[in-house]
């Protein structure tokens, strides 16, 4: 029996890390063209979206974020942490961090 419940936390913790290992993405955008910047941002934000993503939306103000330059990169990404606080919830609550650079 002990060796049973073993073998069946052994499966569940495996299909967890799984499940973040997959679960991490991002999305950026470049104006300009040319690689994602790897410098930290000069904003960074975490959004809250709800039921996997599908309920929420979020709008960053480039303009005032980046007041007397522009925009150089723009990212949504769903980090580590992310990732995390979605499976936790079940998904009801999953966020999303987004990143800005600027000039």
């Amino acid at each position: 029996m002990k060796k049973n419940l073993l073998s069946v936390a052994s499966k569940v913790c495996c299909l967890g890390l799984l499940l973040i290992a997959t679960g991490c993405y991002s999305v950026t955008i470049r104006p300009d063209g040319g690689f994602k910047m790897a410098t930290k941002p000069s904003f960074e934000q975490r959004q809250d979206f709800y039921l996997w993503g599908l309920v929420g939306e979020s709008h960053i103000d480039t303009a005032k974020v980046c007041s007397s330059s522009a925009p150089t990169q723009m990212q949504s990404q769903v980090t580590v942490v992310d990732a995390l606080l979605g499976l936790v919830t079940l998904g009801i609550y999953s966020p999303e961090t987004a990143k800005v650079w600027c000039r």
